[in-house]
């Protein structure tokens, strides 16, 4: 049946109006919270002072909103445990829980709060949005009631969920996440029975959503990208910094430019647990980033993006990353040494001239560097380093990793141990791997553990180089490589 002639105007007027009011950029707005910490109790609080706990970090989050709304922004991230912080068991989370329904439920909590159960989180988080005209991203916790005909159901006869919640800028709920990857101390909640994959469409892009640990496994966070081609992800984290590879804008900012895409991470701040680390991040690199691990303060961080970075003249070229590795002439290999960074055993080997080029493998990777420094520091040494396996202690992951790194000290049994500052500057360097994956992460990362915006590009063919040498002394030049499809079955989700 053909439409009438008066709907299949409606319909062009509608896709005109929707077309005109999409644009090519946004601004937008992470924010790093410092988190206020319920105390420590012998039982679990009541659910009066947990609202109250709730309230003074969520009358710090408003303030960030107002803030970002008034400087124009559409949307605003924040942190995991955001609003209650962590170091929970089930029993003493329970009081901070709200049940939240499924976004077709079309809600607007701040103008409806009775439809459901009581909902007080919910309903200021949405007042925020509409109040102030844009979309407001948080992490809260979801609880669902279950029974004994649900062969998974807990004990005390609920589910609770991780969960990051979205209100557009009326205030209506439109997205809901349940955290699939949990950390392993996340013992307070529950494993999703699936992998959910949450995207929601706006006038000023695709978004997709998942939380901290997701961002290392291929579902939901490579799914979202690959698959359902959002534009930006949003990413609330509780991020503990761990050099020399995992530090929070060194891995994110890699990761957005490995995938293409836009990323809103929003962190949170404990100097004490080493968490910080937050940014706007875009395939061609930071367009904004915070990493401050002396001060107790939170951050807000607002930046002009592209809304379709796919379609943006600047997008990066697609990238072989194994296609320079695979074609030169493997150079010998010069006295290499075994070294752990972590629990992950490198193989590395020094780089004993100012310039050189220098091949180390482990397994199937092989990793090769070109260098010159502009001013080695005598008591500084660098080592070229390989790593080609699995990665963690409980859960397990596939890593591929060719890294110029700096080490602690003089001493070859100190690299790979954390270090923050250098004095050595490069000239020049050019790293590739043969990588048996094209999910390849490129960062480089300066002392004082700062980003290097615009000073490295990534060539076709797979090599990371410097444009003009570093401005900076050098921490780490890394590829991070994820070969997905050799992880090993997660231990926790046998039972699920």
């Amino acid at each position: 049946m053909l439409p009438s002639q008066p709907l299949l105007h409606a319909a062009v007027l509608a896709l005109a109006v929707l077309q005109a009011l999409a644009s090519d950029t946004f601004i937008a707005a992470v924010y790093e919270h410092a988190v206020i910490l319920p105390g420590f109790t012998f039982k679990p609080v009541s659910p009066a002072d947990a609202l109250a706990l709730m309230n003074k970090n969520m009358d710090i989050l408003e303030g960030a909103v107002k803030e970002a709304a008034q400087q124009g922004a559409k949307i605003i991230v924040t942190p995991e445990d955001g609003i209650y912080g962590w170091s929970f068991t089930r029993e003493d989370i329970y009081p901070y829980l709200e049940d939240i329904p499924d976004p077709a439920v079309n809600w607007i909590p701040c103008t409806d709060p009775t439809r459901f159960a009581p909902a007080p989180v919910q309903e200021r988080l949405s007042c925020m949005a509409r109040n102030n005209s844009i979309y407001v991203v948080a992490n809260i916790g979801d609880k669902k009631p279950c029974n004994s005909s649900d062969p998974g159901c807990p004990s005390d006869g609920r589910y609770q969920y991780n969960t990051n919640v979205v209100y557009d800028s009326e205030g209506k709920l439109v997205a809901r996440y349940h955290k699939y990857n949990l950390f392993r101390k996340e013992t307070q909640f529950n494993y999703p029975k699936e992998p959910e994959r949450v995207t929601f469409e706006t006038p000023f892009g695709k978004f997709g959503i998942f939380t901290c640990f997701d961002i290392l496994f291929r579902e939901p966070a490579v799914v979202l990208v690959s698959e359902l081609q959002v534009d930006t992800v949003l990413f609330p984290t509780a991020w503990m910094n761990v050099l020399p590879f995992l530090t929070a804008i060194e891995f994110h900012s890699a990761w957005a430019m490995g995938m293409g895409v836009n990323l809103l991470s929003a962190n949170t701040h404990n100097r004490f647990l080493q968490m910080t680390g937050s940014g706007l991040f875009t395939p061609e690199g930071p367009a904004a980033y915070h990493y401050d691990s002396q001060t107790r303060e939170g951050r807000l961080l607002i930046a002009e993006l592209s809304a379709r970075p796919r379609l943006s003249p600047t997008y990066p070229p697609a990238v072989n990353w194994s296609s320079y590795a695979t074609s030169i002439k493997k150079l010998p290999e010069k006295d290499t040494f075994p070294g752990a960074v972590r629990r992950d055993m490198f193989t590395f080997s020094e780089l004993r001239e100012e310039d050189g080029n220098y091949t180390v493998c482990q397994g199937d990777l092989c990793c090769h560097l070109q260098y010159r420094m502009s001013n080695k520091s005598n008591d500084e040494v660098y080592v070229l380093g390989a790593f080609d396996g699995l990665h963690g202690s409980l859960i397990k992951y596939h890593w591929q990793i060719c890294t110029l790194l700096k080490c602690r000290s003089t001493e070859l049994t100190s690299c790979g141990q954390p270090v923050e500052t250098a004095q050595t500057r490069f000239e020049m360097f050019s790293l590739s791997g043969t990588f048996g994956t094209n999910y390849v992460f490129p960062e480089v990362l300066y002392s004082g553990v700062q980003l290097a915006p615009g000073e490295f590009e990534v060539l076709r063919d797979g090599r990371l180089t410097s444009k003009h040498g570093t401005s900076e002394p050098v921490l780490t030049v890394t590829l991070f490589g994820r070969l997905y499809e050799k992880d090993l079955p997660h231990p926790l989700r046998s039972s699920l």
